[in-house]
């Protein structure tokens, strides 16, 4: 059973940063993803990395400004976010992927385990 404890969120103003962290217990998933939900929206997928061979992959909204990584030894997946906007504001949600295909994925459809959020706020 994964379990994913998501950790570092909270309010910053624009411009600032904020890191991420995503502690995981349990193995088995090919992918790790970060998604978000902003008030009465959809949740959307943000960053992803594939666990064989640590490739990543952004959504266009927070390319060049977001970094997701990883730590085999620690088990943890993170999201550096700098030159944070406005609009980043969010609930910020940990995802386990278990399918074979999951390399580059941003789809909600194709995330298995989900933690229980972290809070981001970014004041203008």
């Amino acid at each position: 059973q994964v379990r994913l404890v998501e950790s570092g969120g909270g309010s910053v103003q624009a411009g600032g940063s904020l890191r991420l962290s995503c502690a995981a217990s349990g193995y088995g998933f090919n992918c790790m993803g970060w998604f978000r939900q902003a008030a009465g929206k959809e949740r959307e997928g943000v960053a992803s990395i594939y666990n064989n061979g640590g490739s990543t992959y952004y959504a266009d909204s927070v390319k060049g400004r977001f970094t997701i990584s990883q730590d085999n030894a620690k088990n943890t997946v993170y999201l550096q976010m700098n030159t944070l906007k406005p609009e980043d504001t969010g609930m910020y949600f940990c995802a386990a992927a278990f399918g074979l295909y999951c390399a580059g994925s941003l789809s909600r459809r194709d995330y298995n385990r989900w933690g229980q959020g972290t809070q981001v706020t970014v004041s203008s």
